[in-house]
């Protein structure tokens, strides 16, 4: 009993600890500690177990091949064309910020919802994620619209029905956590019935 107690408060800890780190040293993981974060990511709950989880590691000058998919999007869709190297460039060194990219998409099963699909490569990350941090790695889970583009599904070589869910950057810490707060549970939290320990007044 007294073990369990023990990996409850640890896997709690973890989660009130862990943030994103953006800042990455040059010292390149070992790929030993990125097969354990694609391992806990497997363990996610999904309905039916259709895993539909997708990784794309990406480590070395492989990363330039996304930045350029990155920048040729960023050009694409920029509203200054005298500005399109500065975009390019810009957008392409992006992922140079760590020394490992993970693309993560979902390729949803028919036989479930895809919204259940979506979720459960949510949680994939999110066990990636605690994973980086139990191992001592920094990861930032990164999105927004050249991660969605068309050319980095092409540079990724993502099936039609593929679903991007962003890039897990992943490295070596070169910052502090940053300190958050969150919202109190009784802020987002509806109660409904008897709450057994509850004192009646």
């Amino acid at each position: 009993m007294e073990t369990s107690l023990q990996q409850n408060l640890s896997v709690l800890e973890a989660i009130r600890s862990r943030r994103s780190i953006g800042k990455c040293t040059d010292e390149v993981p070992d790929v030993a500690l990125i097969r354990q974060m694609l391992e806990a990511a497997t363990w996610a709950p999904n309905h039916k177990q259709t895993e539909p989880w997708r990784f794309v590691v990406l480590s070395g000058d492989a990363r330039m091949g996304l930045g350029e998919a990155m920048g040729r999007a960023a050009v694409r869709t920029s509203a200054d064309p005298e500005k399109a190297m500065a975009v390019f460039n810009s957008a392409a060194k992006k992922p140079l910020r760590a020394p490992y990219v993970i693309a993560v998409y979902a390729v949803p099963n028919p036989i479930v919802p895809e919204v259940e699909e979506i979720a459960a490569t949510a949680a994939a990350v999110q066990n990636m994620l605690l994973a980086a941090h139990s191992l001592g790695l920094a990861a930032m889970w990164r999105t927004g619209d050249l991660v969605f583009s068309q050319e980095v599904r092409e540079f990724l070589k993502m099936p039609d029905e593929g679903i991007m869910l962003g890039t897990v950057y992943v490295g070596c810490p070169n910052m502090e956590p940053p300190v958050r707060q969150r919202r109190s549970i009784e802020d987002v939290t509806t109660w409904v019935g008897e709450l057994p320990g509850q004192s009646q007044g």
